[in-house]
């Protein structure tokens, strides 16, 4: 695999999503989870969207139990709990494994072609966040600590850049 566009996934409603459907736009994927010391985050990944989207990017969130068990709702919960804590407008994906045997496609291929710290490819803890490029390439990895916000310069560097 090359890019993000070669995968699918599906949403919070079960429907599958190709990753095409995102094709030639600046992509943030984050696994998220809704009772994490990091779940403040919604509120600055919004605020990206609400910033960006109309220049061609997009957030996707990925949520994710394999850390603290603190993604424990289903999908139906998942969804209210982000429209009515956090307003989240961005897609929103089912429920993923983000590390191990059972990781989701995706996730294996993003460990892979960007380590982590040391070179570790497993994802730590919830809202690690990859920023990928038009072309479905991965740009860069960004620590769970890393905030929404702190993105802002990397994330203006591709929307400037018609080729990245």
């Amino acid at each position: 695999m090359s890019n993000v566009y070669q995968f699918e996934a599906s949403s919070l409603t079960g429907q599958p999503v190709p990753l095409t459907d995102f094709r030639g736009k600046v992509l943030l994927i984050v696994n998220t989870a809704s009772e994490c010391g990091f779940t403040p985050q919604y509120a600055g990944l919004q605020t990206l969207q609400d910033t960006y989207q109309t220049r061609g990017f997009d957030v996707l969130g990925f949520p994710c139990n394999q850390f603290g068990k603190q993604e424990p709702g289903d999908a139906e919960q998942i969804g209210a709990f982000c429209e009515s804590r956090f307003h989240v407008t961005f897609p929103m994906f089912d429920k993923i494994d983000v590390k191990g045997a059972d990781a989701h496609p995706l996730y294996k291929w993003l460990t892979s072609e960007k380590p982590g710290l040391l070179g570790t490819q497993a994802i730590k803890w919830n809202f690690t966040k990859f920023l990928v490029r038009r072309d479905g390439t991965i740009f860069k990895r960004y620590a769970p600590t890393t905030k929404p916000d702190e993105l802002r310069g990397d994330i203006e560097t591709l929307l400037n850049d018609p080729g990245a």
